[in-house]
């Protein structure tokens, strides 16, 4: 008996609603079920990060995308990291790269032999090759032998958001997803299971369906206005709820790397891309005014403003069910985390492949249901309790913002990390999450927190022998770095047809993770 379901509606365009369209043509048999996305071009959409993490690459891949193509169909420049100025002390500076640091000696791990001996070679972060690439504009593409140190390193994209959902709606429409235009006046649900059975749009058109993916972005239409899913609210943690968007105009070459850096009650981004600069302000309402944080912004632009400023209002949390009875929400419908480490697109593939995982039949089996939320739910909460890590670290004593997040109460999961760190310098490590080891630490220590114990096995070995073999790697990175080409040249070489041979993974570190 068949049971394949007969059509997919997705609500809501944008990168959620395109991202979800491409990869179900991917997977699903048009002979058996219809898919078709419903959107209107009189909605926005909310567009504000443009930055990427490595992860993309590997969705694009699945897709069949060219990556030349794509990155200058989508004006995107490489990123290798962020670089955030501000959040330890003020005038204080580290990166978060898309590497690990150093390697582990004697099995060690790295991280405590330049706590005992590094720290007189070079900064943490300068023992990370994407780093030095960064600080010095430099790009390659990883090297595809494990035995390379170019391995060592992965990379994504800053991107026009814009430009990649028309991109995908390019790819969908070609592969038979059919486009509806029109706003939805009403949701219909059956009376008697509840599930959603129909859409009437304005224009009178019902489209009916059997699973329904709501990407409608903070409206949730379908997940909490119709179906009323209830959320849960992380603003205690991440007190930050509105953020200014604006592009600009950017003459220099562009940086290999996300900025993002903190002000009086929040912090500012700047992505770069090849035809201008995207420039944001996320801030917390309740400590600055709208007025002095547009002024914050629109200050420190690195050239003349292409826009007038867009405020974005929100609210940090989840869903309490990404999932449920017959409809999925995929992207800001299912929640929100602030941009602070270009997470929103990952949170969309999140959902996306685990929906492509346990994709329902006509019969809907609830454990399908469950174990979606379950497992979306982990990685909400994971990230979540990364991203407080970095405002419960500062240092700062200049605001009452700052000082409200060095004191608040945080969650228990993040809290048992960080006592673990500062007791033992060991890094919890997950066994399925975005964010390992090489994350952590570059936080905890790129912000100042050292531990009160490195690990007893460094008793086997001497703090001069440690450093020798320190400077030796820090030598090694640096001549590595220097025989590569710069970013600009990188990007001129887009059109020439050199190709990247490494196959992307699900990692953020490169291949030596």
């Amino acid at each position: 008996m068949n049971n394949n379901l007969r059509k997919i509606v997705i609500v809501g365009g944008g990168t959620a609603g395109w991202m979800t369209a491409a990869a179900l043509a991917r997977v699903i048999n048009p002979a058996l079920t219809r898919l078709c996305l419903v959107e209107s071009e009189q909605i926005g959409t909310v567009g504000v990060g443009e930055a990427t993490i490595p992860h993309i690459r590997v969705f694009n891949d699945m897709l069949g995308i060219n990556e030349h193509e794509f990155m200058l169909r989508t004006q995107a420049t490489y990123k290798l990291g962020i670089n955030f100025q501000g959040w330890g002390q003020a005038d204080s500076s580290y990166f978060h790269p898309f590497a690990a640091q150093g390697f582990p000696l004697d099995d060690v791990a790295f991280h405590h032999h330049w706590l005992r001996a590094g720290r007189r070679v070079a900064d943490f972060d300068d023992f990370s090759l994407a780093v030095l690439m960064a600080k010095q504009k430099k790009f390659a593409y990883p090297s595809a032998d494990p035995a390379s140190i170019y391995t060592s390193f992965s990379y994504a994209y800053h991107l026009d958001a814009g430009l990649y959902a028309a991109y995908l709606r390019e790819y969908c429409e070609a592969r038979g997803v059919e486009r509806i235009e029109g706003r939805i006046e009403d949701v219909e649900l059956d009376p008697e299971t509840g599930f959603i059975s129909a859409l009437r749009l304005e224009a009178g058109r019902r489209v009916d369906g059997e699973l329904f993916i709501d990407c409608t972005g903070f409206r949730a239409l379908l997940m909490g206005q119709a179906l009323k899913v209830g959320f849960e609210d992380w603003s205690h943690w991440l007190p930050c709820d509105t953020a200014l968007a604006v592009p600009s105009e950017y003459t220099q070459e562009p940086n290999p790397y996300t900025i993002s850096a903190a002000e009086s009650a929040g912090w500012r981004w700047q992505i770069p891309l090849q035809h201008r600069m995207g420039n944001g302000h996320v801030y917390a309402s309740g400590y600055v005014s709208d007025e002095a944080a547009e002024k914050t912004l629109m200050n420190n632009l690195p050239g003349q403003a292409l826009a007038e400023p867009r405020k974005i209002s929100f609210k940090a949390g989840m869903r309490r069910k990404g999932w449920y009875k017959n409809c999925v929400a995929i992207g800001l419908s299912s929640g929100f985390l602030e941009p602070l480490e270009s997470t929103s697109i990952y949170l969309i593939q999140v959902g996306i492949y685990k929906l492509m995982e346990l994709l329902p039949d006509s019969d809907f089996n609830p454990v399908n249901e469950q174990e979606f939320n379950r497992l979306v739910s982990d990685e909400y909460q994971k990230i979540r309790d990364f991203l407080v890590l970095h405002y419960r670290l500062n240092q700062r004593e200049d605001s009452d913002f700052w000082r409200y997040c060095a004191h608040m109460s945080l969650p228990a999961t993040l809290e048992e990390k960080i006592d673990l760190f500062r007791a033992s310098g060991k890094v919890v490590e997950y066994q399925n999450g975005l964010f390992m080891a090489p994350s952590w630490l570059a936080v905890y220590l790129g912000q100042g927190l050292l531990p009160d114990h490195l690990d007893p096995r460094l008793a086997n070995s001497s703090p001069s022998e440690s450093k020798a073999q320190l400077e030796q790697m820090s030598t090694a990175l640096k001549q590595s770095v220097a025989k590569l080409p710069s970013h600009a040249e990188a990007l001129t070489a887009l059109g020439r047809g050199s190709q990247n041979n490494a196959k992307p993974t699900m990692s953020l570190y490169g291949g030596r993770s």
